[in-house]
């Protein structure tokens, strides 16, 4: 398909946001008119500088007010439409985008609306140039694509059609399914955006909190798929007014905006009928790939941090197993877990190390086909990485995440030890531990910086075939927590996505966001998280403090048995319920300031991340 954006969608200036368009690999743009009124050129100008990266200027939006007016408003807005079309002509943009009308002086006629158009399309026509009318959700008179197809059909004229916006469609739960009646050459453009389900006015709403396909929560798949339906063949179009975008580098939101349009087309494509002829030529990039669990979780350290974590993970229960053949690399051990630290200098671990100090750098993630996993990573615009390897050695493919740091695609054939076996010399005799009966890795927690929770949401499920649950917000000492898990069907890979909505709290202990994309904390399961905990403080591993008040107010909000609420109290554990089952947990203190460690419980059917509990420890590490 052709793909286009409304620059209104990215930041900075006209020419910088064209060559961050051009550089994602667009097509083509809908110029928004205020960037053209604030930019220093003439039309023509910028016609040679949209050629020159080559790219089209689609649309140009959006003309306001025009039909359904009293005869005086209609004679003046057909000479702003005249120069309208002097501009257009000049910059070689081939349609206008005609939004319905939401002035008090509007009157609720459709047959009047209809022959305004008419004419508006008329004027067009004389110089070659169509007029899409686009019906808003708060319109006036005219809300709805179907009163707005009405009117276009009503009006009949060649140059005259209808211009479809899945947010004006999905945000008032108006049903797509009528979309597939609507002959598809009357279909002038199609603009695509998702949205966070939120109750609230639509017009603040679709101005402020619009997202690209696959960050939100609209079926646009569903509603894209009605279109293409419906026989459309003209392009393919981002819209979104989203305050954060505003102040996002437009270069990774142009890589963003790409990414979801090749996902829409690509989900798209599942929902077609096989029967249904395809007009377009949708993204077909490999499939998703069967993604089984994390296999390991590596952290970047120097020489003296590495013996500081070398004392945490050992207090933890796992053993030190084995040495990397060719660098300066130590693998860790307990149940399914691994961990490695990377202490090799001249590394990508110690780049990362230098940029933010001791922290994860990179995650191993099983899967049945990791040259295929990669494949799709980068075909949804993901950077891949190749780690150097020794004779030997093997190479394990990688992409690059939001926020720099690296997923390793680790292949099932390998087994559970088949990776390690190749790249380490295992110790029989490694020092002991004491087992604390952590069994493998229930989820990881990322801290991100606040432009980068749409991006993580929308890269887990492009690339990684991950499903994001419910979005929480959490209150904690200064502001809001916004958490949103996201897993795979067989809930064995889990990623929790935390962003703090609060300046301070950005820049405090309780939620670490180094790098943009920083792991806050691991969850760590076991069978029996009392005997864990026992065996954990007997190591010497220190726990978050949880105030009395606490479990006094548990005991009046859950049936828990008396025994049991105070064994939870003496161990300092949290407890969380749904419907289906149960979650005991627990946090450690913060390495080094950083990231900590979460000890965990799943009982019955529970599906969830303890998430209620997080401001009891965000309370308790502030008061420290």
């Amino acid at each position: 398909m052709h793909r286009s954006i409304a620059t209104v969608s990215l930041s900075g200036t006209l020419r910088q946001k064209l060559e961050a368009v051009a550089a994602a690999g667009f097509d083509g743009i809908e110029l928004f008119e205020a960037d053209f009124i604030n930019f220093k050129g003439t039309a023509a100008e910028l016609r040679g500088i949209v050629a020159d990266l080559g790219l089209s200027i689609d649309l140009y939006q959006p003309f306001r007010d025009f039909e359904g007016m009293p005869q005086p408003q209609f004679l003046r807005s057909l000479e702003r439409a005249e120069r309208k079309f002097d501009l257009m002509e000049a910059m070689g943009a081939p349609m206008v985008l005609c939004c319905s009308n939401t002035s008090p002086l509007c009157v609720n006629d459709p047959a009047l609306a209809a022959a305004q158009l008419h004419e508006l399309a008329e004027r067009a026509a004389r110089r070659n140039l169509r007029v899409g009318f686009e019906a808003l959700a708060w319109g006036r008179h005219t809300s709805l694509y179907g009163q707005a197809w009405h009117i276009v059909k009503q009006a009949d004229h060649a140059h005259l059609g209808l211009i479809l916006d899945s947010f004006h469609t999905l945000s008032l739960k108006d049903d797509p399914a009528g979309i597939a009646d609507i002959p598809g050459d009357k279909i002038f453009f199609l603009q695509m955006a998702d949205a966070p389900l939120l109750a609230m006015d639509v017009l603040q709403w679709a101005r402020h909190h619009r997202s690209f396909p696959g960050q939100g929560d609209f079926d646009v798949t569903g509603f894209f798929a009605q279109v293409l339906r419906a026989g459309y063949t003209g392009p393919l179009s981002l819209e979104i007014f989203n305050d954060i975008f505003r102040e996002t580098p437009n270069r990774r939101t142009a890589v963003d905006a790409m990414r979801s349009l090749l996902f829409l087309e690509s989900e798209a494509r599942q929902r077609l009928d096989a029967a249904q002829p395809q007009r377009v030529e949708l993204f077909n990039p490999p499939p998703v790939a069967a993604l089984s669990g994390l296999s390991f979780i590596e952290f970047a350290a120097d020489e003296a941090s590495a013996l500081t974590l070398d004392a945490l993970v050992r207090q933890l229960g796992f053993r030190r197993i084995g040495k990397h053949r060719s660098k300066a690399v130590t693998l860790y051990r307990q149940g399914e877990i691994n961990f490695i630290v990377n202490a090799q200098p001249d590394s990508f671990a110690r780049g990362r190390f230098d940029a933010h100090g001791t922290s994860v750098c990179a995650l191993g993630v099983r899967c049945a086909d990791p040259l295929a996993a990669v494949g799709r990573a980068t075909a949804m615009r993901s950077k891949r990485h190749d780690s150097p390897v020794g004779p030997n050695e093997l190479r394990v493919p990688a992409v690059v995440a939001p926020g720099g740091n690296l997923i390793h695609f680790v292949s099932e054939a390998l087994g559970a030890n088949g990776l390690y076996e190749a790249d380490f010399i295992l110790e029989d005799n490694a020092p002991e531990a004491n087992d604390a009966g952590l069994k493998r890795i229930d989820h990881v927690a990322l801290g991100l910086a606040l432009d980068q929770l749409d991006t993580w949401v929308l890269f887990t499920r492009a690339v990684l075939g991950l499903e994001p649950g419910e979005s929480l917000e959490l209150a904690d000492p200064f502001g809001l927590i916004r958490s949103r898990g996201v897993a795979n069907a067989a809930r064995s890979l889990r990623l929790v996505l935390n962003v703090s909505l609060s300046q301070r709290t950005r820049t405090a202990r309780t939620l670490s966001v180094t790098g943009g994309g920083a792991v806050h904390h691991m969850a760590l399961a076991c069978d029996d998280i009392f005997e864990s905990v026992d065996t954990l403080r007997a190591n010497g591993t220190r726990f978050v403090p949880i105030s009395d008040n606490y479990y006094d107010d548990l005991a009046t909000r859950t049936d828990l048995a008396p025994e049991l609420l105070a064994r939870m109290r003496a161990a300092g554990v949290l407890f969380d319920r749904s419907p289906a089952g149960d979650y005991l947990h627990i946090y450690t203190e913060s390495f080094e300031g950083g990231f900590f460690f979460e000890v965990a419980q799943r009982m019955g059917g529970y599906d969830a991340y303890g998430a209620l509990n997080a401001p009891a420890r965000m309370a308790s590490q502030a008061q420290d």
